[in-house]
């Protein structure tokens, strides 16, 4: 393309800027969904910090120059890409929970197929998105993380009250030994 243009150049400006702040990008054949189906797609991902958007290949490739080649040659046929970036609420997006958001929906939507992706600047491919969406989500394993911590602290502050106490048992048996004694 000797003189593109200016629509072209923006969507590829566009594109490219998203896979550069994106921590993920997800790629995706929607052939057959309806557009319903990829309405509540993209309201699924929202909460997560995904965002879900079909751009002409040819576009995308370019945009992608430089990038992995791998990623590159998933673009063939029907595709979108879901990336993640950040939350309504301008939290950073969760990685995890968008990969689970599109696993679960193609649960019911079997038409979508996840091909694979970009993860922190590195190509991921669809089974590598499938582990992803695998993992528990981030407050749980923060959760199991604190538990982890709080244990020792837990037992250590069991031990140190099992002190006194076994002490104070110790001596009411003596006091209780001694004054048998004395009564016999």
């Amino acid at each position: 393309m000797d003189n593109p243009r200016p629509e072209k150049v923006a969507i590829v400006d566009e594109v490219k800027g998203r896979l550069e702040s994106a921590d993920a990008v997800m790629v995706t054949e929607y052939r057959g969904l309806t557009v319903d189906a990829i309405s509540q797609l993209r309201i699924n991902l929202r909460p997560a910090g995904g965002s879900y958007k079909v751009y002409k290949n040819t576009l995308v490739r370019r945009a992608a120059e430089g990038l992995d080649d791998e990623f590159t040659e998933l673009l063939v046929g029907p595709t979108a890409l879901a990336f993640t970036e950040s939350t309504p609420e301008g939290e950073a997006g969760d990685v995890v929970t968008v990969a689970k958001a599109l696993k679960d929906f193609a649960k019911d939507h079997p038409n979508l197929i996840v091909k694979g992706g970009l993860f922190e600047g590195q190509f991921i491919d669809a089974d590598g998105l499938k582990q992803l969406a695998e993992i528990e989500p981030r407050e749980v394993l923060l959760a199991k993380l604190a538990g982890m911590i709080a244990a020792p602290m837990t037992q250590m502050a069991g031990l140190l009250q099992a002190l006194p106490r076994d002490m104070a048992y110790g001596l009411k048996a003596l006091i209780g030994r001694a004054s048998c004694r004395e009564r016999v």
